[in-house]
């Protein structure tokens, strides 16, 4: 670059083409432009080359482009086997045919400004022009910007390396985000780049492997009646945010239920907001006494004091084996443990995190699939292996990570949380096959 002009190295802009193009019509020189554009003249040069289009002469009127047209004589250069006795000079064929052809083209395009733009002499010109034109020139550097990005920036052997290090773990049910947070600085893209490698079949796995890629179903229309219970008063959702405001240090968790087969056994999910730690329990039906009997089991286990600690405030949707918020929320010693609150009618996607959540349990434990033969054993594996997974949302870290920072040693002990090793998170049917 010039060492008299200062350049920014950026690419062009449009405004900067449409400044050129009016300079070129201008006659002005290719240093003057570059100086105002902090650019070298030579980046100029360039550039007006490039880009420049071509504006054919007019080939019905002036057939011939030899530069020795006036002074030809040849006849019957393209050899036809009747000669035609017209001088070639005057046939729009013979520039293709003859030897001593040398095309009439303008020499100043063959230095500076090398564009017809300031010519005086361009509307009476017969010969073949060039001109550069902003907008012409912008849309070619932005197709050649897009082409030169398209298709895979590895090599054949960089491929075969990523996709014998993801394809093994994603067999295994593990999410690609948690891959990622390991092995980030093997793999030689981003994550986001990884799903496009996967949806365009590149590497070994396919989208059916990918338990979110999945399309779902539409959601069934239900009625949306308000109904108001005794058992909802000042527990409803706007009373929970009211409640978040004057306590915004709190910890909240949410619960929820997942089913099985219908009549069957069933499992009562909490999640620990502020690190996405989920617990599960194994309950022998979907009724109230059975989420009373976990409650009072943690109590006696923990002891009221650090029960109270661990779930202070509880959220929840109005399924029938939450409305009796009196019984929860009363201790095995009458003592207040925990608050309870409800999401509005119709709206589980207030406690929208353990919802999210569930899609893991659904690796493990498809719809449609008995708990019956479940064991807590089980079901606290699988949420082990969960809890290990790394999150996005996380920045990279684990849910157990975060919660071994925030709930106390003996809660972790007394709900059998353990961590899992990242390369044997294990998130498919087959984990609660192997044991």
């Amino acid at each position: 670059m010039c060492k008299n002009i200062r350049g920014n190295q950026r690419h062009m802009s449009l405004d900067d083409r449409i400044y050129i193009e009016q300079c070129l019509e201008k006659s002005m020189t290719f240093k003057d432009i570059a100086k105002f554009l902090c650019k070298d003249p030579t980046t100029i040069s360039k550039e007006v080359k490039k880009h420049r289009m071509l504006k054919p002469r007019n080939a019905y009127l002036y057939p011939n482009n030899c530069k020795l047209r006036r002074q030809c004589k040849i006849i019957n250069v393209c050899n036809r086997s009747v000669s035609c006795g017209k001088c070639c000079a005057s046939c729009p064929h013979c520039n293709k045919h003859c030897d001593e052809f040398i095309p009439d083209d303008c020499p100043k395009l063959a230095h500076a400004p090398f564009v017809c733009n300031g010519c005086e002499k361009k509307a009476n010109c017969r010969l073949d022009k060039y001109y550069y034109r902003s907008t012409t020139a912008h849309n070619r550097y932005r197709a050649l910007l897009s082409s030169t990005r398209e298709g895979l920036n590895l090599s054949e052997s960089d491929l075969s390396e990523l996709d014998s290090l993801i394809s093994p773990l994603i067999l295994k049910g593990q999410p690609i985000a948690h891959i990622y947070e390991k092995y980030q600085n093997q793999i030689p893209c981003s994550s986001r780049t990884i799903y496009n490698y996967v949806d365009s079949n590149i590497l070994s796995v396919k989208n059916l492997d990918l338990p979110r890629k999945v399309k779902y179903k539409p959601r069934k229309q239900h009625s949306r009646i308000q109904i108001n219970h005794s058992w909802r008063e000042n527990r409803k959702y706007s009373d929970f945010t009211a409640y978040l405001e004057a306590n915004p240090e709190i910890s909240v968790v949410e619960m929820d239920t997942v089913e099985g087969t219908k009549g069957g056994k069933v499992i009562l999910t909490m999640l620990l907001r502020n690190s996405k730690c989920m617990l599960a329990f194994l309950l022998p039906d979907k009724t109230q006494n059975a989420v009373l009997n976990v409650f009072n089991n943690l109590e006696k286990a923990m002891g009221t004091t650090l029960f109270r600690k661990t779930f202070p405030v509880i959220l929840t949707d109005n399924g029938s084996e939450f409305l009796n918020p009196v019984l929860l929320e009363t201790g095995i010693n009458s003592s207040i443990r925990t608050s309870i609150y409800y999401c509005d009618p119709n709206a589980s996607y207030q406690k929208g995190a353990l919802e999210k959540n569930h899609e893991f349990i659904r690796y493990v434990l498809p719809k449609g699939k008995s708990f019956n033969d479940l064991t807590q054993d089980d079901v606290t594996l699988v949420i082990n292996h969960i809890n290990s997974t790394a999150r996005a949302s996380l920045n990279g870290r684990t849910p157990f990570e975060l919660a071994s920072l925030l709930l106390d040693n003996i809660a972790i002990e007394l709900l059998k949380l353990q961590p899992i090793e990242h390369d044997k998170v294990f998130l498919k049917p087959n984990l609660l096959k192997k044991q």
